[in-house]
């Protein structure tokens, strides 16, 4: 497959008349490209918004992200999902602190080389930032290249990857490859789009674009069909008194590791057994009802939950101050969920009963 040099000055141009507005664009600062790529990474462009000015509000800088509290962290991520992303973006803050100076790194090859970054991030913070010929190949890119050529290999696939890349890099144009890269993703993103019905009238592309041709759009690109998620059923409580709720810090590891939760269990207990549970918690349990069903879909996995609210008796705890709860477990006040402990939206279904 390959691409000829043509294809370049039309998608540009129509990049000039036609990209959105975005909070990160405009920006040459690697640290706020960087910081916007990972959010954008399994995340559409909306749901981020927010998120960036109110994070780089927090984080101003790479000092200030590498030292930030863990939690706090977390906290300013809630809601993105796949907190590792974040996690890592704070190990290369600390990397770029030790080993730069508190300087990005200006080149794909030690840009690739920090924790979280790869083929595709380091692509596109060192082309819209340092202006290397770098491609940034995501899905949106792949789906308009196998659309423009007509290529049906499988996109999920290394080889066709690494095919696509390479054709990139020997077009890619010396003067403006930040734009091209930010190009195809805003083609792939507005009008070439995974579902329903490109707007091919529109598109930059359209008079050399196999799949419109030959009426492929539907068909392109190829894509390897997926592994079934693996479904978990949980039973969710929702632990509190009349002033207070039981949330437990999950494990340094693994799924959602280190977040908080209303506390789970695994499979669909009985209410006799969740009411146990909180007994052996060294709490004292007065009522249980039925708070209904949720489902959580992650990527590989899938959490299929019931949910309980159970009342407990007065826990004093501002009185009393020797309540021994178990080790990761707290009770905090509603409102405090909202100030300072990450709770993951996996668990939104349930968070209106706490009020």
């Amino acid at each position: 497959m390959e691409l000829k040099k043509e294809i370049v000055l039309p998608l540009l141009e129509w990049y000039d008349a036609n990209q959105r507005i975005l909070p990160w664009r405009g920006s040459k600062d690697p640290y706020h490209i960087w910081v916007s790529e990972i959010m954008l990474q399994q995340t559409r462009v909306e749901a981020v918004r927010p998120y960036f000015g109110r994070f780089l509000d927090a984080c101003p800088d790479i000092k200030t992200l590498a030292g930030m509290d863990e939690e706090r962290l977390l906290k300013l991520w809630e809601g993105l999902g796949y907190y590792n992303r974040v996690r890592n973006l704070q190990k290369a803050a600390r990397q770029i602190m030790e080993e730069y100076n508190g300087r990005m790194p200006a080149s794909y090859e030690l840009l690739i080389k920090l924790p979280g970054i790869g083929e595709y991030t380091a692509g596109a913070v060192a082309s819209i930032a340092f202006n290397e010929p770098r491609p940034a190949v995501d899905g949106n890119v792949l789906r308009i290249i196998a659309r423009l050529t007509g290529d049906t290999g499988n996109i999920l696939e290394a080889g066709t990857r690494k095919n696509y890349r390479e054709s990139l890099e020997r077009i890619f144009p010396a003067d403006r490859p930040g734009d091209f890269n930010q190009a195809m993703m805003e083609l792939g993103a507005t009008l070439c789009q995974p579902a329903g019905k490109p707007k091919c009238e529109g598109c930059p592309w359209n008079r050399e674009c196999v799949a419109l041709r030959e009426h492929l759009t539907d068909i392109l690109p190829v894509r390897k069909k997926k592994d079934a998620r693996r479904i978990d059923r949980k039973t969710v409580l929702v632990i509190r008194d009349d002033r207070y709720t039981l949330i437990r810090k999950r494990s340094e590891k693994g799924l959602l590791a280190g977040m908080y939760e209303f506390p789970m269990l695994d499979g669909r207990i009985s209410r006799k057994a969740a009411l146990d549970f909180v007994e052996t918690l060294g709490l004292q349990p007065i009522r249980i009802e039925s708070l209904g069903e949720a489902v959580h879909i992650f990527t590989h996995r899938e959490w299929h939950m019931q949910g309980f609210l159970i009342r407990i008796a007065d826990t004093d705890k501002e009185k009393t101050g020797s309540l021994k709860l178990p080790e990761h477990y707290r009770l905090i006040l509603p409102e405090e969920i909202d100030e300072t402990y990450p709770i993951p939206s996996a668990y939104k279904a349930f968070r209106s009963h706490l009020f």
